[in-house]
């Protein structure tokens, strides 16, 4: 190992991938030196994030850190277990609707650390590990209103309403892209059965949604690499929906303490193709967003959303997907308790109103029916 040049260890750790240049740095001190190279980082993120090769892009991800600090923050994904429990009785807080004002931070010094002008969102999707689409957007989106439209109406990125700036791929088309390895569909009907197409796109697309904080320095990536769930055929037949993600600390925004990135992916079938003429199916991807939304599934606006965007630079991650995914199902199951919590509730307020309104009633008769025979 002595006699071999700087140079020649340099080429070796270029053909490798980020985790097994990270692993190679422990090898030995000439390792560790070379590995802890700047170019050999860039090269690490720019083969799994495509849209790090832009200009700016660099430039921007050198400001934050430089690219080893960037692979080390957006390759672990925000593991967040700290989900309160829904309490199953009838002074359950998470039962009751909270109040608008309960989402708001007064702080003004806390709004001005988190504009909508710092941050920069990165957007990557791969099927079966090929690059399919990428996309820059320099700012939050639509965040100019005046009289505090944004801060106070629902939050939402849509990707495709963004202008067509830093995005080579699209060509200012709706229809963005086409995904051209997929099995042939002779017909919806037996789509439906067999689901032969949806399994194909839950096991096969990737997504990474990287959030940058000029201000801040700092970056995390808000999805969960792989579908979380979906649905089959809406809002039409031709229709499949993704949905990633990830679960959000909030406990100095929310009193549910919690909430959940979602990041939606919609993809329509523009050809079934042919199994004959070896002709795959063809999906051109229509819908690409995110938005947070609490346990009540309240859909939050930008002023809360920009915090908890702040909060997430900050919280703790994991390299372990399973792990990842196990705290998002316990998300999952705590909201879906808390839903079925307030429809008992619900349901124990229906029936008071019911025996409420019988006993009125049977008491008025009564009354009305005394008088009668005093009379």
């Amino acid at each position: 190992m002595a006699s071999l040049s700087a140079d020649l260890f340099y080429d070796i750790l270029k053909r490798l991938d980020a985790a097994a240049l990270a692993r190679a740095g422990c090898a030995c001190a000439d390792f560790r030196a070379i590995s802890n190279g700047e170019d050999l980082w860039e090269n690490a993120c720019t083969s799994l994030w495509p849209s790090t090769r832009q200009d700016d892009v660099r430039s921007l991800i050198v400001s934050v850190g430089g690219f080893r600090k960037f692979y080390a923050d957006c390759f672990t994904l925000i593991l967040n277990k700290d989900v309160p429990v829904v309490q199953t009785n009838e002074t359950n807080p998470f039962a009751e609707e909270w109040a608008e004002s309960d989402y708001y931070y007064d702080d003004i010094d806390e709004l001005e650390n988190s504009l909508p002008s710092d941050f920069v969102s990165l957007i990557d999707v791969w099927y079966k590990d090929c690059p399919l689409y990428s996309k820059v957007i320099w700012r939050i989106p639509n965040s100019d209103g005046a009289n505090g439209w944004f801060y106070n109406c629902p939050f939402r990125i849509d990707v495709f309403q963004h202008s067509a700036e830093n995005n080579e791929n699209n060509n200012g088309e709706v229809f963005l892209s086409t995904i051209s390895d997929l099995p042939p569909v002779p017909s919806m009907e037996q789509e439906r059965k067999d689901g032969k197409l949806w399994r194909e796109l839950n096991d096969g697309i990737k997504l990474s949604w990287i959030i940058v904080n000029r201000k801040m320095k700092r970056a995390v990536n808000l999805t969960s690499w792989h579908p979380l769930g979906g649905q089959r055929h809406w809002p039409t037949d031709t229709d499949f929906v993704l949905r990633f993600g990830s679960v959000l600390p909030a406990k100095e925004v929310l009193p549910c303490q919690v909430a959940e990135c979602i990041l939606l992916m919609k993809f329509r079938m523009t050809g079934m193709g042919n199994e004959e003429a070896n002709e795959p199916s063809t999906l051109a991807l229509t819908e690409l967003s995110m938005q947070i939304e609490d346990m009540g599934g309240v859909h939050l606006n930008g002023r809360c959303s920009l915090l908890l965007l702040k909060e997430a630079l900050s919280c703790h991650r994991s390299r372990n997907y399973d792990e990842v995914l196990e705290s998002c199902n316990i998300y999952l199951k705590a909201q879906s308790e808390l839903k079925e919590e307030k429809i008992r509730s619900e349901c124990r307020f229906d029936t008071l109103c019911i025996v409420s309104g019988i006993t009125i009633f049977a008491t008025i008769c009564t009354m009305c029916y005394r008088k009668f025979e005093n009379l």
